[in-house]
């Protein structure tokens, strides 16, 4: 070559020569830190000294036949240094041939070291099927890993477990400690899954605080049993996570094939029902999933959607049952509650299908359905001179919500003349304490616009002072269960005036709820709690009757008469 020409080619890239046996007969700086060898050494060598073991002989057997015959090869090839390291190039190989016999003389080679874009390549291709934050496989690699296991398992007849992992308290940790604390206690999770799987195990992170895990071999329920015992005892010892130690448990839904003969998506369906049943069960447990039983699952997802499909066609509707003022007569408001009128079964109450749908966000839907509805029809009222307030449920899944008090903002910013205390939302005790920090934050953020809550089902649940302190709901309501035997009960009698004797401490208004006699209103009156609703009040009814029961509404004279006593 030209030394002008070899000088340009020694500055730009990785340049050597060989003989026609494939002896180095020169090589550049370039080459030479690159493989790590010293010029010397690289001189007279034959060019297997670079070989790595990456390729198979064909692949060079195929490159020698390709350059013997004059014409040019590229490719990438990996080299090995003298130190052992392996690194990549994109070569060309170039034939001279001597113009006047036609023969080769020998070989160019012209490289480019690509190794830094090959782990980058590398890297990207990892991402795509890997968990960035644990390493383990995501739900798009999962999918492949799962159905190559099935084929596995149906060619070999071996059984196969999926099992579906949740993390209990998990959430706890995000909310107490931050996000930061959260990864770093999943990455632990990972850890200790994948020191206790066997080889031939899989382990990936769906999302979230969400596992999966593929057992292979799992022979019988004892096989079975050992190994989710393992996990629940590694993921419950204690955390070190920076200077806490933090606490979680695992609910685990596990599905087995062949006795759930079916695809990859309905096993991890199968799996994730199965773990919710563990989660209802009391959490750190595991609970395997009941394929007769899956049918019932079946019936259940049908019903939900059946709900759903209620609500687009405009089947729910609200009816009202009055608050009032037992020693002035005074209707106070009503509680708006849920009604579904069927096509074909009529009138639903709402314990026939709300039950389905509150594991699901499609409470929220309904319950945000719910908020609009009752604060539409105050805006109605209002307009035609009436001013009573309406409350209404709200479902522990749709208040838990992030984006709870956004959205309510919005929603009682469609109808900006009512009021914002007009709206009463109702909070049940276990679920106001299932999640008390947030819960107590996303209460005070509501109350921040005007609206009011009630604390609903107050002594049914874990009622304590430190709940009615952190909880600062303007309403305490006593229990149905208390009022029906007020009067020949003595304990639900001493509850009820405890719930009384509470709510004046902590400066609350009390409503008792489910009254069903004169006599029981009587005596709410003698210990202090005013306002009521209930059957002999008045059930609850559609719209269209409120006006005409509030016009014709006359306390009883013996309320009139506790008034003025």
């Amino acid at each position: 070559m030209d030394d002008m020409y070899r000088k340009a080619v020694d500055a730009a890239a990785i340049f050597s020569e060989t003989d026609l046996s494939g002896r180095i007969t020169y090589v550049n700086e370039q080459f030479c830190d690159v493989s790590g060898y010293p010029r010397e050494e690289l001189l007279g060598a034959n060019h297997r000294i670079l070989n790595s073991g990456f390729h198979p002989p064909e692949f060079f057997v195929g490159m020698w036949r390709t350059i013997s015959r004059g014409q040019v090869w590229k490719g990438e090839i990996c080299n090995r240094g003298k130190d052992g390291t392996v690194y990549w190039v994109d070569s060309t190989m170039v034939p001279l041939v001597d113009e006047s016999t036609g023969q080769v003389r020998k070989y160019l080679s012209i490289r480019f070291d690509v190794s830094e874009k090959r782990q980058l390549l590398h890297t990207l291709q990892w991402r795509v099927g890997h968990d960035v934050l644990t390493g383990l496989p995501n739900r798009a690699y999962l999918s492949d890993l799962l159905n190559q296991a099935l084929e596995s398992s149906r060619a070999d007849g071996i059984p196969l477990a999926v099992c579906m992992l949740d993390l209990d308290g998990f959430k706890a940790v995000n909310d107490g400690y931050g996000h930061a604390s959260g990864d770093l206690l999943l990455i632990e999770v990972a850890k200790r899954l994948k020191s206790i799987m066997r080889g031939e195990d899989v382990v990936a992170r769906l999302a979230g605080d969400e596992f999966v895990l593929i057992l292979r071999h799992v022979r019988d329920a004892d096989e079975l049993h050992g190994a989710m015992q393992r996990v629940l005892t590694a993921i419950s010892r204690p955390y070190t996570v920076g200077e806490n130690s933090l606490s979680v448990c695992a609910s685990i839904g596990v599905t087995l094939y062949p006795l759930d003969n079916e695809d990859a998506d309905t096993l991890l369906r199968h799996a994730d029902q199965a773990m919710y049943v563990a989660k209802q069960s009391g959490r750190n447990r595991y609970y395997v999933f009941d394929v007769l039983k899956g049918r019932e699952i079946k019936a259940t997802h049908e019903q939900v959607e059946r709900v759903r499909q209620a609500l687009a066609a405009g089947e729910l509707c609200l009816h009202y049952q009055p608050k009032v003022n037992m020693r002035t007569g005074e209707v106070l408001g009503f509680e708006g509650l849920l009604r579904w009128h069927h096509p074909k079964k009529g009138l639903i109450e709402p314990c026939d299908f709300l039950p389905v749908v509150e594991q699901t966000d499609l409470i929220i839907d309904i319950g945000e359905w719910v908020i609009d509805q009752a604060i539409r029809q105050m805006h109605e009222w209002q307009r035609a001179g009436a001013h009573w307030s309406i409350s209404v449920n709200i479902a522990a899944r749709h208040f838990q919500r992030a984006d709870f008090v956004a959205r309510l903002k919005v929603l009682l910013g469609r109808y900006a003349e009512v009021a914002p205390e007009k709206l009463d939302l109702e909070i049940i005790e276990s679920a106001a304490i299932e999640n008390m920090q947030h819960v107590s934050q996303c209460l005070k953020a509501c109350q921040a616009l005007g609206v009011r809550f009630s604390l609903d089902d107050f002594g049914t649940g874990y009622s304590s002072l430190s709940y009615l302190k952190r909880l600062p709901t303007e309403t305490i309501k006593i229990d149905k269960s208390f009022v029906r035997d007020i009067l020949h009960d003595q304990d639900d009698l001493a509850l009820t005036t405890a719930v009384v004797g509470l709510a004046r401490a902590f400066g609350r208004n009390v409503i008792a709820e489910g009254l069903e006699s004169e006599a029981q209103g009587c005596l709410l009156m003698e210990l202090g709690c005013e306002v009521a609703q209930g059957y002999f009040i008045a059930r609850p009814m559609p719209i269209r009757e409120v006006a005409n029961w509030v016009a014709g509404f006359e306390p009883p004279g013996a309320w009139l008469q506790a008034a003025c006593a």
